[in-house]
């Protein structure tokens, strides 16, 4: 969902990280949709070598995916979609290496961090850098890298790169699942996918092959390849020009060089478990959140898809099992388990019991953590009585006369009525009028979905000012960023402090901010 605001901090992404020329393609294809290399050239006014670079520039970064749609009487052609959430990713970088830091070694955090940086790689460039990096005498050998790719690769923590140019064709209706509305209803045809949803699954490859490891026969072909096209920056870049350059599909044909990549899906769901387990504790306490964690890390084989609904189903001796692993839950006895997951279950079921199984509901778990989130914005931008009456309209879930909302929450009248206003004029509530002779009635309730929207754009909004509040002071500091840290003395001394802490004090918003951009965005 790339909002207003949404589109604008992807562009000031972009530009940060490869200039005004890239952020411009860029732009085309956020505002346009996918298009042509001939539209985005018309589009753009740029010369058909600048576009190309650029798309080059963007898919070596994951941040457009080509494609080809194959339809009957159209002209055939390579299009290409920008992919929004992998620009936002780029953001997250510093989170997704304290992850695999949790977990591995630090060459993993570094082989991590080279493909975050340069997006796309072979098994032999990464040897490369790790040894351009080190110091005379301290080379890694090629066998070590592979070890700890195998490791990331084995977590899905990097998988292989998708197809270049995936062929999609028209879904056939007949074929789309349907689904039940409820035990009253009958039943509706499914929402169709996304063209985004439809081009990256086209372009993914089967699971057993994404996460395949390196054969010797691929590490030969892999050392062929990058010598045949050592004229080239990238591995796989001259390809990628040619398929630009003739704009014509390449068939969908593999590479000899396996490129790899980071797997933004796995890193995003971590991220949701860590946001899953942090809410419990904040609402209920330790060993709900140790008990919940422990099903989040069983079932996480079990779970596919990035934005699963709920867990797999967990038996409490599986639980215990996997709660004891746990130094922490090594404290917590089986009678101790099994009060929790009681807990869990009762009032807002974060966990649902089916037949001695227990499944964690993230929807629940999400909806109530969106809720305070926009109920503590509410409370810091209209005061404590635009709380209540928020709260009141949100636990009504229904439309509401002004009157019953005043006596409700013990405001007058005029007051209720003019926060109603304030809140209605930022498309907070959502306000019907009612007739009745001469009387008008004003009826006030919660539209989430719009509200939802409205919230996650004010976000990435706050979050580019953030950007643009930091580029600022780096940009004003310049000299004393400069200078040598032992000349760094009196007045340089101060500023340098002060932006030191200013720096630290803008980061660590960024950060709690993406985390609520994720709550809405990504979980």
């Amino acid at each position: 969902m790339a909002t207003q605001h949404g589109i604008k901090f992807a562009l000031h992404i972009i530009t940060n990280h490869f200039g005004n020329l890239v952020a411009k393609v860029c732009e085309c294809l956020l505002r346009r949709g996918p298009l042509s290399l001939q539209h985005v050239i018309r589009y753009t006014e740029l010369s058909k070598i600048q576009v190309k670079n650029s798309l080059l520039v963007l898919i070596q970064h994951n941040c457009v995916q080509a494609f080809y749609l194959d339809e009957p009487d159209a002209p055939k052609s390579t299009q290409y979609m920008v992919l929004f959430d992998n620009i936002i990713h780029r953001v997250r970088f510093s989170k997704f290496l304290v992850t695999v830091s949790q977990e591995f070694d630090k060459m993993c955090v570094d082989l991590t961090e080279a493909l975050l940086q340069h997006g796309r790689l072979t098994l032999n460039q990464i040897h490369d850098r790790f040894n351009s990096i080190q110091k005379e005498g301290n080379s890694i050998s090629l066998d070590a890298v592979q070890e700890n790719l195998h490791k990331l690769v084995t977590s899905h923590y990097v998988e292989r790169c998708p197809l270049s140019e995936p062929v999609l064709t028209q879904p056939d209706q007949d074929e789309v699942p349907a689904r039940k509305r409820g035990a009253k209803s009958s039943k509706i045809i499914v929402e169709p996918e996304t063209l985004e949803q439809r081009v990256i699954a086209a372009a993914v490859p089967v699971e057993a092959k994404r996460f395949s490891l390196i054969t010797d026969d691929e590490r030969n072909a892999d050392a062929v390849k990058d010598k045949c096209d050592s004229c080239t920056e990238h591995v796989g870049e001259k390809r990628k020009y040619d398929a630009l350059e003739s704009d014509v599909d390449s068939g969908g044909t593999e590479e000899q060089a396996v490129l790899w990549r980071v797997n933004f899906d796995e890193f995003i769901r971590r991220l949701r478990h860590k946001a899953c387990t942090e809410n419990i504790r904040t609402r209920l306490d330790d060993g709900a959140a140790i008990v919940i964690s422990a099903m989040l890390e069983a079932s996480r084989k079990e779970e596919k898809k990035v934005k699963t609904a709920k867990s797999a189903p967990l038996s409490l001796d599986s639980i215990y099992e996997e709660v004891i692993k746990n130094e922490m839950g090594r404290n917590m006895t089986f009678d101790h388990v099994r009060a929790s997951l009681f807990q869990l279950s009762s009032g807002p079921p974060f966990v649902i019991v089916e037949d001695d199984s227990y499944i964690i509901d993230f929807k629940c778990i999400m909806k109530l953590a969106q809720s305070d989130e926009v109920e503590s914005v509410v409370l810091k931008r209209y005061g404590k009585d635009a709380y209540r009456i928020f709260r009141s309209l949100s636990e009504a879930g229904r439309l509401l006369e002004t009157d019953k909302i005043s006596d409700t929450v013990f405001v007058e009248k005029k007051e209720t009525t003019n926060i109603l206003y304030k809140m209605w004029q930022d498309n907070y509530i959502h306000m019907e009028k009612i007739v009745v002779g001469t009387t008008i009635f004003l009826l006030w309730k919660i539209n989430k979905e719009t509200l939802w929207k409205t919230v996650l754009d004010e976000m990435f909004h706050a979050a580019l000012n953030l950007s643009i509040r930091m580029a600022y002071e780096l940009e004003q500091q310049q000299e004393v960023l400069n200078l040598p840290a032992d000349r760094r003395e009196g007045p340089m001394k101060v500023k340098f402090e002060r932006l030191k802490k200013v720096r630290m004090l803008l980061e660590s918003s960024q950060m709690k901010l993406d985390d609520a951009i994720m709550l809405f965005h990504d979980f």
